[in-house]
């Protein structure tokens, strides 16, 4: 798969197949011959067998025939135009090798800049979410601290009317029952409407405090109601005394 590292062996064995048959062994015949391997590994080893197999073309001994020397003109133009095809050639394999570099860079960097913009679109939209999720758990801790007052008032107002009744037994129990009902009523309906909310956030630990403190608002009223059950008694007592 194209991009792996590939070893000098791997370089040298495709260069020499190439070579054999006759083509130009240059970075992309090389990747091609290999079906893998980076631009810039193959240019490092390719560079290096180059250098270890490929000799510098040898120009032709400049001797000049005794049968020649009439057309000696021509004959070094000849020999000028022979002793620099190998350097044309090296020149036109570095500079093919050179662009292929040039394009896989170009290529890397197109792919970086994507990655910096996917990174940074992620980042948005965590932040987004998390401010989210903190304006939700804000507003349902006033909704609760409100039911809990709301609670709270009721408890306190009942049990003021409640002393002013007549202390009979059937009037006290019907009264608490009424309270309990209306607390549990409340308490069930701010209890759904929390656990649907929170289950949206995936913050489930309001909603257990929120059965918490509920629970602690029953036990107030239990207490509540013992003490006007205390209260009673003392009443009833008193007036037994006068």
């Amino acid at each position: 798969m194209a991009g792996q590292e590939v070893t000098f062996d791997d370089v040298a064995r495709a260069a020499e197949s190439l070579q054999e048959d006759g083509e130009a062994v240059t970075i992309e015949a090389v990747q091609d011959f290999l079906g893998e391997g980076s631009p810039n590994a193959i240019f490092k080893h390719l560079a290096a067998w180059r250098a270890a197999n490929v000799k510098p073309p040898v120009p032709p001994k400049a001797e000049l025939p005794q049968e020649l020397l009439a057309g000696l003109a021509d004959w070094a133009l000849k020999f000028a135009e022979q002793s620099g095809a190998g350097d044309r050639e090296a020149l036109a394999r570095n500079e093919a090798d050179i662009e292929a570099l040039r394009e896989a860079g170009e290529a890397l960097e197109g792919e970086r800049d994507a990655l910096r913009e996917e990174v940074a679109s992620v980042t948005a939209a965590s932040e987004e979410a998390i401010a989210e999720r903190d304006e939700t758990i804000e507003r349902l801790n006033a909704e609760l601290k409100n039911a809990r007052q709301v609670a709270m008032d009721a408890l306190v107002s009942k049990a003021k009317d409640q002393l002013a009744i007549d202390g009979k037994e059937q009037q006290l129990a019907q009264l608490r029952q009424e309270l309990e009902r209306k607390v549990a009523d409340m308490a069930a309906e701010s209890d759904a409407r929390l656990r649907a909310e929170m289950e949206l956030v995936g913050a489930t630990t309001a909603r257990d405090s929120l059965s918490a403190e509920l629970d602690d608002l029953r036990a107030k009223l239990d207490k509540s109601a013992a003490e006007r059950s205390k209260l009673r008694a003392e009443l009833t007592e008193l007036k037994s005394k006068k």
